[in-house]
């Protein structure tokens, strides 16, 4: 891959998990961050130990030479929150770019069962027309938001939500004006859909308007596991559904060519959340890094 298209980040997902915060409860801020420096990372996004301040967060980063490339937003338009939506996107947006970010990934989590016990594949949320409706308008009007800061907007797809199938990205990606976009999540895509195809197809039809992409990989053992005890997707996280890049089922070699032959340009981030007792998260971050640099050559 072009070294000057892409660069690399790994979330601080591994070392705590934010969702489930006794996950990783004992590794420190500035473990996290040191450690991902030392695995051989230029960037991360951010989680709940994050400090908050950019006066604060920013030195602590540089001298590790980390930059904040993105972090999750909830979005609640679905649920007809448009106005308090837009007022933390405000929020967040300032902050993102106070840290030197471009774009602001955000994720809609009306009716989302990605925090509950609920089965993940069987009590997955559905949006009606008028709720589409709602998220697509809302979407669109964030996107005339960001540029005032020279940003974008991309949308996670992400399990447990109302956009998490190819047929759900593709009706989101039709509704929404050309300047939304995509944030490609290898594992999500194929965690739902069950294939390499499948995933490759989204990042095949949707690579022009993608601008940032999340390096995960998915145990199918684990996935089969999930759907036979109609387990959460808190629960199949602590199972070991999701790992690094290279340590799972999904072949990166077609993914870096795809994003390197059509001119990607933009963050790469390796977001694999485990239990940090079972998967040391310095240990499997360099495991990703040694990967990534076997195969995509960067």
């Amino acid at each position: 891959m072009n070294k000057d298209n892409v660069k690399l980040a790994i979330a601080p997902i591994g070392w705590t998990n934010d969702d489930m915060p006794d996950l990783g409860i004992e590794n420190t801020f500035q473990q996290c961050i040191s450690e991902m420096a030392l695995a051989g990372f230029i960037g991360s996004e951010v989680g709940s130990k994050y400090p908050r301040d950019p006066a604060v967060l920013k030195p602590m980063l540089d001298i590790r030479g980390i930059q904040i490339c993105n972090a999750w937003l909830s979005t609640f338009f679905a649920d007809g929150l448009k106005e308090k939506t837009i007022d933390e996107f405000i929020t967040h947006m300032n902050f993102l770019h106070a840290m030197g970010a471009k774009v602001i990934g955000c994720s809609e989590q009306s009716k989302s069962i990605q925090g509950t016990t609920k089965g993940v594949f069987e009590e997955k949320p559905y949006f009606s027309d008028e709720e589409w409706q709602r998220v697509a308008d809302g979407y669109n009007e964030l996107a005339k938001i960001a540029p005032d800061k020279g940003m974008q907007v991309c949308l996670h797809h992400h399990m447990g939500t109302s956009i998490q199938t190819n047929a759900e990205i593709d009706r989101y990606m039709s509704m929404v004006n050309d300047n939304v976009y995509l944030l490609f999540d290898t594992g999500h895509a194929y965690y739902s859909e069950g294939s390499q195809h499948a995933m490759m197809a989204i990042l095949e039809k949707y690579l022009p308007r993608i601008n940032h992409v999340h390096l995960k990989d998915v145990r199918d053992e684990v996935v089969a596991e999930v759907k036979a005890n109609k387990l959460s997707f808190l629960d199949s996280v602590k199972k070991g559904t999701f790992t690094v890049p290279g340590d799972g089922v999904i072949d990166f070699l077609p993914v870096f060519k795809l994003l390197d032959e059509r001119g990607y340009k933009g963050w790469m981030v390796v977001e694999a959340e485990q239990d940090p007792a079972l998967a040391n998260p310095f240990e499997y971050a360099v495991k990703a890094r040694r990967y990534i640099k076997e195969t995509a050559g960067i």
